[in-house]
């Protein structure tokens, strides 16, 4: 039975995306859930799976191509089984006896066999595809099978003796080409630059710093560590307590926690704090949805589950959508300060950085302490310079002395 293999259907907040790569070519037999394309939205990758055990019969929107919600991709059929082999020269008799006629059949057939995504890399690589052994169902040629044509065609041409020429007529080697590279930029890179230079156009955005003394909470994993991953099956972090410490001084400074909607300011009575991770792709922001009602082992292994979906590319779009506040932690990259960058419609965002250990001060003596910078980048339109000074004074003073956060004080 014959179907269309539709595009998702996507948010309202996603108007098209782009046929990212197709893991399936024409022909192809596939079983019943299995991957057969990756679109690729301002947001997140959406997977495209098979609705039945059967065969692609027909691509019709190649890699690159810009598709709409509920757009058909390909044809496909169900129950049918993929093309059979090629049947190899040597195991039976030719029809024709002429080698010339095999020659251009075995030209036009390899040609065939070769699916979109594979005759583009052939294409643009220079590779014939008699050049290529297919190792797909009945013989096709494959994406991986051309890049394995172009590995071993590199690996032969590094492998060929130098022609030897009389000492005398030998040219000093010229000096290495300069070599650019172009590749277009993905959806989500483009969708992060759209949003980084709006924030900036259209906030009054300003930072303010302070430090912060992180012995106490380090001193507290190092005692606690093995029994807390012990009853939690996950380890204590720094996030964990950030994110429990941002969400205390959220309570006490409301305007940190709310937005600007038109002439209107939104006052979320809900703390949904989302968590900067970084990918191949670009940077993502999962939320840590109602942080507030979350104990620290909830929050630590819901940050782990998100990074390890963000590397995936699993990480849905729901996940990613809302927020009232965000974290952001250059740290793990070796930041010691910086100046994050508004994530619209939210009006704050905290900056954690590198601990650096540094010789301070401490009732009239030198000790050397673990220390880090915090930054908080607000919106100076919502938020008075008073008011997210005193909040990031709150995290501080929550991170020194975690007492407070069970004291509430």
């Amino acid at each position: 039975m014959a179907t269309d293999i539709k595009a998702p259907q996507f948010p309202e907040s996603v108007a098209d995306g782009t046929v990212a790569t197709w893991h399936k070519q024409e022909g192809e037999a596939v079983k019943r859930d299995e991957l057969l394309v990756d679109i690729e939205t301002d947001k997140v990758v959406l997977e495209v799976v098979a609705p039945a055990d059967g065969v692609v019969s027909k691509i019709l929107a190649g890699e690159g191509d810009t598709v709409e919600s509920q757009q058909v991709l390909a044809h496909f059929e169900e129950g049918a089984s993929g093309s059979a082999p090629a049947p190899a020269a040597s195991s039976e008799p030719a029809a024709e006896s002429g080698s010339e006629a095999t020659s251009a059949s075995d030209d036009s057939s390899a040609s065939d066999q070769a699916g979109p995504a594979a005759r583009k890399l052939m294409s643009e690589h220079g590779i014939a595809a008699e050049q290529v052994s297919g190792t797909g169902k009945g013989g096709r040629i494959t994406k991986q099978d051309v890049e394995q044509a172009i590995s071993n065609k590199a690996e032969q041409r590094a492998s060929q003796p130098a022609p030897q020429q009389p000492a005398a007529a030998e040219v000093p080697a010229a000096p290495g080409e300069r070599e650019e590279r172009r590749v277009p930029m993905t959806r989500l890179r483009k969708r992060i630059a759209e949003r980084l230079v709006s924030a900036q156009q259209d906030a009054a955005m300003l930072t303010t710093f302070n430090e912060v003394n992180m012995k106490p909470i380090m001193d507290m994993r190092k005692n606690y560590q093995p029994e807390f991953e012990k009853a939690h099956n996950v380890r204590l972090g720094f996030m964990g307590f950030f994110t429990r410490a941002c969400v205390e001084a959220l309570k006490r400074f409301p305007a940190v926690n709310a937005s600007i909607d038109g002439d209107d300011i939104v006052y979320h009575g809900y703390y949904d704090v989302g968590v900067a991770v970084s990918t191949d792709r670009g940077l993502v922001v999962p939320v840590i949805r109602d942080a507030d009602q979350k104990g620290l082992a909830e929050v630590e292994s819901q940050i782990i589950d998100f990074g390890q979906k963000a590397q995936k590319g699993k990480l849905s779009i729901e996940e990613m959508t809302g927020g009232t506040f965000t974290i952001s932690n250059g740290g793990v990259f070796g930041s010691l300060i910086s100046t994050p960058i508004l994530n619209p419609p939210q009006t704050a965002i905290l900056g954690m950085h590198k601990i650096q250990e540094r010789p301070m001060a401490v009732d009239g003596k030198v000790e050397i302490l673990p220390m880090m910078y915090l930054a908080l980048s607000y919106d100076h339109r919502l938020i008075d310079g008073k008011e997210a000074v005193q909040f990031l004074v709150a995290v501080k003073n929550f991170i020194e002395d975690p007492a407070r956060l069970l004291l509430d004080i």
